[in-house]
């Protein structure tokens, strides 16, 4: 039968303190896995790490900006001292510091937005694999965006990113595939979370959003980690460079 169960799976979910990540989170550890969550503020990710055990789950909070090298790799050494092994890698942090043409953006934006939306995500996995290695494989899941795909106005610099994610995944995919580890990638569409909360609270854009959606509404975080879970088990075995969009139809 398949099994969506993770039970004896170290999970480590970055952008974890709200939204799409804490969802992720919160259903991964439901479905047995020991969740690692990361963010850049520690007291935003005890709340989630509180909740998950108060429900039977663990989890262990751990702060790291994924812009910094140096804080990823002191995150890894944590992980490996503590666990010794990693099985799961959810990169969900992402930043969009400007909204706007892109003829306004400087040097620093497109250097923020590139250091947490790509470079973050790239170091991530490279330092997973040694762990993953250990552990006899395991299974990243990189949260582009349909942005990756069709490019939003006034968020031209986030969506390269995103497509870069997308393109990041297929060659990590090909690349890791002969160590039993697999790379796939989640293309959300409008989800209301605080990180979207920009764009849903202009009510011009937001109406022209949706106009475009067939199922004719938003998204919820907690629809997006149904797909996740899937991506991490062993029901997606047989399932790596691929990327599945949940968007409402937006890009159908």
């Amino acid at each position: 039968m398949v099994s969506f169960r993770l039970d004896g799976k170290i999970a480590l979910v970055t952008g974890a303190s709200r939204g799409i990540g804490k969802s992720i989170a919160q259903t991964l550890a439901e479905y047995g896995a020991e969740v690692i969550l990361v963010s850049r503020k520690m007291e935003t990710l005890t709340q989630v790490a509180a909740e998950i055990t108060e429900k039977g789950g663990k989890a262990l909070p751990l702060a790291c900006h994924m812009g910094d090298a140096g804080d990823i790799a002191k995150l890894f050494e944590t992980i490996e001292k503590t666990y010794g092994k990693l099985n799961i890698l959810v990169n969900n942090a992402a930043t969009n510091p400007y909204f706007g043409e892109m003829t306004g953006v400087d040097a620093g934006v497109w250097e923020k937005t590139f250091d947490v939306n790509l470079k973050g995500p790239f170091f991530m996995i490279q330092k997973a694999i040694p762990l993953m290695k250990a552990s006899g494989g395991g299974a990243v899941v990189n949260v582009s965006s349909v942005n990756g795909i069709r490019p939003a106005q006034f968020q031209g610099v986030y969506s390269i990113t995103k497509a870069a994610i997308i393109s990041m995944t297929q060659a990590y995919a090909k690349e890791l595939a002969p160590h039993g580890i697999r790379v796939n990638a989640l293309l959300p569409g409008l989800t209301d979370t605080k990180f979207a909360s920009a764009l849903m609270k202009q009510d011009e854009i937001y109406k022209y959003v949706v106009a475009q959606i067939p199922m004719g509404r938003h998204a919820e975080p907690d629809e997006m980690s149904g797909a996740v879970l899937y991506l991490v088990s062993d029901a997606a075995s047989f399932t790596t460079g691929a990327h599945i969009v949940c968007d409402g139809g937006f890009l159908a």
